[in-house]
Formats: C-alpha cells, structure tokens, sequence
C-alpha cells in the first residue's frame, strides 16, 4: 500500500480542514442557539453535535473525498473513527493536563491538533480509500 503524499498533503487536505472548522462552527453556533432559545443544554449539545456529524460527514464524502465511495462501507468506518477520535481527544486532554500540567489553552490546541492530524490520515487511509 503506497501512500501518495501529494494526494495525502495536497487539495484534500485544504478541503478536510474547511469541512471541519466549517462543522466545529455549526457546532457551536447550533448548540449556543438551541442553549440560548430555552433548548436543555444536554439536549441542544447532542442537536448540534448531530447535525454537524451529519454535515460533516456529507461533505468529507461529497467534496473532500469527491464522492466516490459507497454509504454502505464509508459511513459505519465513519461513524467509528469519530468516535476513537472523541475518546483519544478525552484521554489525551487527560493526559496533557495530569502528565504534563499544560493549561487547558494548550491542551485544547495540542488535542485539536493531534486528533485532527488523526481524523485526516485515517479518513485518507481507511474510511475513504480509494
């Protein structure tokens, strides 16, 4: 298995990175809405987490990944990867906080930056292989 790093660092990478602060802002926006308008927080918090999974992974598969790839095998690979990534983010948040004593600004930009260097090389690599 070769990996062709002009695809892996190229375009793709621009299109994944717009794709996700495009879904972590939904996500923000959305909940502080849901949140402001009387929504429970839990509630509001899982809406827009939802419907920003859902945006995400649409446009990841249809742009990003240029749709070529069948709902049928992507979504569930999809579906866990978001998943690993949302429980590596806690243990390494865990870890560079206790461990490490870094500020929680640093420990959210570390993470943010390690689970989404994540998130794209397994994507490249599995979810939407070609």
């Amino acid at each position: 298995m070769g990996v062709n790093l002009h695809r892996l660092c190229g375009p793709r990478l621009f299109r994944f990175a717009t794709v996700g602060v495009g879904a972590a802002a939904l996500f923000f926006g959305l909940a502080w809405l849901l949140v402001s308008i009387g929504v429970p927080p839990f509630t509001g918090s899982v809406i827009a987490y939802a419907t920003a999974f859902v945006v995400a992974y649409t446009s990841q598969r249809a742009w990003t990944f240029e749709g070529r790839h069948d709902h049928s095998r992507v979504l569930p690979r999809y579906l866990v990867l978001q998943l690993g990534c949302a429980l590596s983010s806690g243990a390494f948040a865990h870890f560079a906080v206790d461990r490490f004593g870094m500020s929680p600004f640093a420990m959210s930009a570390l993470t943010t930056l390690v689970v989404s260097a994540a998130s794209y090389v397994l994507s490249s690599l599995w979810v939407f292989r070609d």
